[in-house]
């Protein structure tokens, strides 16, 4: 056979198995689970604005109404059994935003309630949570109308949130996988490389 010929063959094939290899890693990189909306128990949380000092509270609140529920819910493997452990407990995370409220001398109105409550489609990790209504405990601050934030109380993935505010740390960690799935990509073609180096030597 012709050497041009087989050197034109194998760089096809070559190219071949690099197209099919990158295609699975990024298939890899995409895949992710979908939760039923019965099957968590969620936070949101609606500041009264976006100023500063309004969103600067929601964060606040935010991290010891987590902290505060996480710790009742941890050991939990019921679904009803955390429903009930949170319901049983909404006092006490009334308490928290009005020590919150007194903490910073803001007067400000505020509501807790948990309710079915309407989230878009959010991310965690390979985890989709799709848009719909869940079970949820739903915080309202003074008229709600800042940017609200919101996370997945049961099962506890709240620190993934946690990272930039309302942003989510998913996110980058997605980034991450892809990252990793590129270099992935990249020193699979080096080996295929290095062994068509080997067949023409």
């Amino acid at each position: 056979m012709n050497f041009k010929v087989l050197f034109y063959l194998l760089f096809f094939v070559f190219i071949l198995v690099m197209n099919w290899e990158s295609q699975n890693y990024m298939a890899a990189a995409s895949f992710h689970d979908e939760v039923s909306q019965e099957d968590a128990i969620r936070l949101r949380i609606l500041a009264n604005s976006d100023s500063i000092k309004d969103q600067m509270l929601k964060r606040d609140i935010r991290d010891e109404v987590n902290a505060t529920i996480t710790d009742w819910v941890l050991h939990i493997d019921s679904m009803d059994e955390a429903k009930d452990v949170i319901e049983a407990n909404l006092e006490e995370i009334e308490a928290i935003v009005a020590k919150k409220l007194a903490n910073n001398g803001i007067k400000q109105s505020f509501n807790v309630e948990f309710n079915r409550v309407q989230f878009p489609t959010k991310l965690y990790g390979h985890l989709v949570y799709p848009a719909g209504e869940y079970d949820a405990v739903l915080i309202t601050l003074g008229s709600g109308n800042g940017e609200n934030w919101w996370c997945v109380l049961f099962p506890p993935l709240c620190f993934l949130d946690f990272s930039n505010g309302d942003a989510i740390e998913h996110e980058e960690n997605h980034e991450a996988v892809e990252v990793e799935n590129e270099v992935e990509v990249k020193f699979f073609v080096f080996e295929i490389f290095d062994t068509v180096k080997s067949w023409f030597a």
